[in-house]
């Protein structure tokens, strides 16, 4: 049996609709901005329940526009985890600032306890990520950052639709970013990104500068750049976003199918625990496991795309070797980057490619 990591032929397997769609962007010509981004944008903020959506070329240029939005720039500093993609620390460096790094915790997600130690007089942000689609501790971080006047940008990126009691991922920062790169939950057929907020003033700015601070296309208010949605990816996301919730659900799914399935192997393989309240989107479905790369080697070799996100921490990176950091630096990220897996969970997997996962991790360990 085969069980795929990648989902996107059988996702888009249907796709008259969405030429319909396209058919209608060719027709009118509006290729640069224009009515089909700003309905979509119109329609993302009212799916999470924020003022402003502000579309971009990527999940990356959200991230650095949403970083400026709050006044990062040259010589501050931005705390974010160490176990988290390249993105989330190349966006700070892109604002100009420097990342300081915490360790993570047992969800895999930043240890709120180790962010108050790293705030300095420099700090300009603090940038939680919602990583694998997973919340993290948002009233603890908020709570902190309140206290000492800093402002809290999401990296949302892999978790739409993700919530904490109701609140959707994302509505928890002064300024949030999210990813439609293909393997997120709402994808585009190829990049884009979104900002969200209830700061008017931080929609403003960035809605001027991501079209170069063009006021209209004779006054520049700002210097700004380029860093547009697309209409295409607009149209596409738009009727992808009907489909987010079920999308969701499936995935939440088979997440409790493979949580269940691997009861009893805890001794070889744990999935981190499950807070109630929060909903996970298991935009990755990570475990960490005993004999890692060896298990990997056994579900590819048995048709099971297992991965590793990711085998080497972001601090340990050679682009980070000019910020200071050694191994041993962050202990709990460093053990996870040596034990996760990550199995295919999406919303395509049926029941008998899950419990034939389960059953060749069980034959692994047997």
């Amino acid at each position: 049996m085969q069980v795929k990591y990648s989902y996107l032929d059988q996702q888009f397997a249907e796709i008259e609709a969405y030429f319909r769609d396209l058919r209608k962007l060719v027709a009118s010509g509006e290729f640069t901005l224009g009515p089909f981004v700003e309905a979509f944008e119109r329609k993302f903020a009212a799916y999470i329940g924020v003022k402003h959506a502000i579309g971009t070329n990527t999940g990356t240029g959200a991230l650095i526009l949403s970083l400026k939005a709050v006044g990062v720039q040259p010589g501050s500093e931005v705390i974010t985890v160490a176990n988290t993609f390249i993105a989330t620390v190349g966006a700070i460096v892109a604002a100009g600032a420097r990342p300081v790094f915490v360790d993570c915790d047992e969800r895999y997600q930043i240890d709120v306890t180790k962010i108050e130690s790293a705030i300095t007089p420099k700090t300009a942000a603090i940038l939680p990520v919602h990583w694998a689609g997973c919340p993290p501790e948002m009233d603890k971080i908020l709570e902190i950052a309140d206290r000492r006047g800093i402002p809290v940008v999401e990296d949302a990126c892999p978790a739409v639709g993700a919530k904490i009691n109701g609140r959707f991922a994302g509505t928890f920062g002064k300024v949030s970013a999210f990813s439609m790169h293909p393997l997120k939950p709402l994808n585009v057929w190829g990049d884009g990104g979104i900002i969200v907020t209830d700061d008017d003033r931080a929609a403003e700015f960035l809605r001027l500068y991501h079209n170069h601070g063009l006021v209209d296309r004779d006054h520049v208010e700002i210097w700004g750049v380029n860093d547009r949605l697309q209409p295409f990816q607009a149209v596409v996301g738009s009727r992808v976003l009907d489909t987010v919730e079920s999308l969701v659900e499936a995935r939440i799914r088979n997440a409790r199918l493979l949580d269940d399935g691997l009861k009893g192997l805890e001794f070889w393989i744990r999935p981190p625990h499950r807070p109630a309240g929060y909903r996970e989107v298991y935009q990755l479905y990570l475990v960490t496991a005993t004999r890692r790369d060896a298990l990997v080697k056994f579900l590819i070799e048995h048709g099971v795309e297992a991965k590793v996100h990711y085998p080497i921490p972001i601090h340990l990176q050679n682009a980070a070797r000019n910020l200071g950091y050694k191994r041993g630096d962050f202990p709990i990220c460093e053990r996870q980057a040596d034990d996760i897996v990550t199995l295919p969970a999406h919303q395509h997997i049926t029941k008998e490619q899950i419990d034939y996962t389960v059953s060749i991790i069980q034959e692994f360990y047997r």
